[in-house]
Order: structure tokens, then C-alpha cells, then sequence
């Protein structure tokens, strides 16, 4: 939590106007959640091999993750910049360098945009054969951030 604290305190004393957050996932102990230890760290249970009991632990991690991103999000809502939501005047992504922990697979990487001036309120799932490179949604957040670029990697 205290990340996402530092993180939200950051922006909102506009101490700087990048922000980067990684969850190690290889390094890290198995985690207390409601007062009970997690099996294993969060790496091996992502090697869940469909174990209903590693799925399960696994879920409540990746739901405690939700809870902490949010909070931030919520307290960026609240927090006012120029008239409008520091949420709003804030681009936040979230993902995961992985579409699949279980077999490593790196296609189809669940990643959420929140914030920014964007649409949002939707879900949108693309054909998992065809699907659109990840680097065109990198080349509309430089846009937006004021740099004059029409490509990125394979954008």
C-alpha cells in the first residue's frame, strides 16, 4: 500500500509526472492476506497448473492487487488540478508482461488505461489471432503527451 501512497502523494504535490510501479513477482515471499499465508509466492502460483487451490490464492492476490490500484485511483478522482480530477489530468497503465503466467505466453496482454481524458467505462477484447499491436496504444499516450511520433516498435 504504501507504494500506491507514495505514488498518489507524488502526483498530487506534482513532485514529478512519471511514475512507475513494478510488482516483482520472482522475488517475492508468499504473501499475508486476511491474516492467512499464501501457499507459495506469487511466481509460483502463477505456474498454477489449473490447481483449484493455487487459482484460488492466486485470485485473491490479483484481487488485493485491484483493491490497491483503486484506492490510488480513487484518491487521484478526488484530488482537484486546474478545476478538474487529478485522475482525469492523469494517464495510468496497468498490465502485465505476461497474457498467460501459467504458460508464459506473452501474446494478449491484459492491460487496463485508466485516467487521461480517455473513454472509458468499457472492456474491449480484440480477436486473439489478429489483434492489434499493444505499441499503437504507446504511440496515442506519446500523442498525448505532447510528442510528435506516428510509430512505436511495431505500432
Amino acid at each position: 500500500r504504501l507504494m500506491y501512497d507514495m505514488a498518489a502523494l507524488a502526483v498530487q504535490t506534482d513532485s514529478t509526472r512519471l511514475i512507475s510501479i513494478m510488482l516483482d513477482s520472482a522475488s517475492t515471499p508468499p504473501l499475508l492476506l486476511d491474516g492467512e499465508q499464501t501457499s507459495d509466492a506469487y511466481h509460483g502460483l502463477s505456474h498454477h497448473g489449473l490447481n483449484p487451490q493455487k487459482l484460488e490464492e492466486l485470485d485473491a492476490i490479483d484481487k488485493a492487487h485491484m483493491a490497491l490500484l483503486g484506492g490510488l485511483m480513487t484518491t487521484l478522482k478526488a484530488s482537484e488540478e486546474q478545476g478538474q480530477s487529478l485522475l482525469r489530468n492523469t494517464m495510468m497503465l496497468y498490465g502485465s508482461n505476461l497474457g498467460n503466467g501459467n504458460t508464459h505466453v506473452t501474446t494478449n496482454l491484459p492491460i487496463m488505461l485508466m485516467g487521461g481524458g480517455f473513454k472509458h467505462g468499457q472492456h474491449l477484447a480484440f480477436d486473439r489471432e489478429r489483434n492489434y499491436p499493444l505499441p499503437n496504444l504507446f504511440v496515442t499516450i506519446l500523442q498525448r503527451l505532447g510528442l510528435e511520433v506516428d510509430q512505436f516498435a511495431s505500432s
